[in-house]
């Protein structure tokens, strides 16, 4: 039987460079952000890439669905998904027999690294309170969802994945520790677009900085981020 691990992560948040981890394990089948497809079509967002993202994926939510509950061939699949990517129509009781994983970053930095990549985005787009929801939901239906902090595995990348597995029922592999650069056949169309610094990579970058210094709108932004953030950080895994 496949166990099945939805990671649930806003943008700019580690979540290709743990695809990239997962994939790396030789027993796990890796799927790129499957609902990216309906996503623009029902938002009409104007993101980069836009016609070949659709062109490239099912669009209807049902079909997507069924097929990342299909036969795999490998004992684990890892699905990456973006929070914002779950509209409203999409429901998700299929979720109940996932592992679901959150993987959370502190809004300054999201704020500063999507603004510096692509302009300054709107609340929704950053997917916070989209996590949260999801998050809170997911408790309430037996297995409860874990919480990894990005900032911990770019400290301690052994320790954090240990962490993780265990929660997760796998076991963990050192061969997550590191992969071999350049683009994956799991990626999505996008990743011409965004994955430039995660396909020059070798493994995990390390600590991160001091929080970035914001200002003005952006400041703000980061600041109303906060609630939604802490809601979720407070259940996050213990990496000692």
């Amino acid at each position: 039987m496949t166990i099945r691990i939805a990671m649930w992560s806003g943008p700019r948040n580690l979540s290709t460079a743990m695809m990239r981890s997962f994939g790396a394990r030789g027993d796990c089948a890796c799927v790129d952000e499957p609902f990216y497809a309906h996503y623009l079509l029902q938002t009409g967002l104007d993101h980069p890439m836009r016609d070949q993202i659709i062109a490239s994926q099912p669009h209807d939510w049902r079909a997507v669905r069924d097929a990342l509950m299909a036969p795999v061939g490998q004992p684990i699949q890892y699905q990456k998904h973006m929070v914002q990517h779950m509209l409203p129509e999409v429901e998700t009781d299929w979720l109940n027999g996932l592992v679901n994983v959150f993987l959370i970053r502190e809004p300054e930095r999201v704020v500063a690294s999507f603004s510096a990549k692509r302009g300054a985005p709107s609340p929704a787009e950053l997917g916070f309170c989209r996590q949260r929801e999801l998050f809170q939901q997911l408790r309430t239906r037996g297995r409860e969802p874990v919480v990894i902090d990005s900032a911990d595995i770019r400290r301690a990348p052994e320790v954090a994945l240990r962490a993780l597995c265990k929660a997760a029922g796998i076991d963990f592999t050192e061969r997550m520790l590191a992969w071999e650069p350049g683009a994956k056949p799991e990626d999505g169309v996008w990743g011409a677009h965004w994955y430039d610094a995660v396909n020059a990579s070798t493994g995990f970058a390390g600590p991160e900085a001091e929080l970035p210094v914001l200002e003005g709108k952006l400041a703000n932004l980061a600041q109303s981020l906060q609630a939604d953030y802490q809601a979720v950080a407070a259940h996050k895994l213990v990496i000692d």
